[in-house]
């Protein structure tokens, strides 16, 4: 049995509803992998640049025997695929795939931070993880409920395709 794992994924670039779509069905397919459960889509406004299209956010569960490493791998060939760019910080991108939580792990080197150091504090992680799982308790952080009341839930608008 492998291991539990969130992945967030954003895009605000070449039609961001099918990029996240299609992320959908790529991170199901990426080796020793199984997608368990997807959000809804939700939209939100960029954060730090403001100059560029709105969001499209989700978020996925996934069971797999991947190490946190080699999962992230896989994710970059998946957004390097969708040609994804990094001019800068917050710029606007095809795809963006980040690992939020992979079961009880915790890492902090320059490559990779689980969890997420940041997720606690974007609406857009936070609604779509707690529609998936309701009862998750993010370590460090603490409960999802009570970390989804303080945020604005005008930030992150879940849509209907």
């Amino acid at each position: 049995m492998g291991t539990l794992a969130y992945i967030a994924i954003g895009s605000n670039l070449v039609n961001p509803i099918n990029q996240v779509l299609t992320a959908f069905n790529e991170i199901g397919m990426m080796p020793k992998t199984n997608l368990v459960k997807k959000s809804s889509c939700y939209s939100s406004p960029p954060l730090g640049y403001k100059d560029q299209p709105d969001f499209i956010n989700a978020v996925v569960l996934i069971e797999t025997e991947l190490s946190p490493r080699e999962l992230l791998f896989e994710l970059q060939m998946i957004e390097h695929f969708h040609k994804r760019e990094r001019s800068f910080p917050n710029a606007p991108r095809t795809i963006d795939l980040d690992i939020l939580l992979y079961g009880d792990t915790r890492i902090n080197s320059p490559e990779l931070t689980i969890p997420h150091p940041r997720m606690h504090e974007r609406a857009f992680v936070i609604f779509p993880l707690q529609e998936i799982d309701g009862n998750i308790t993010i370590p460090l952080i603490g409960d999802i409920a009570k970390i989804a009341k303080e945020l604005d839930p005008d930030i992150a608008r879940r849509i209907t395709l």
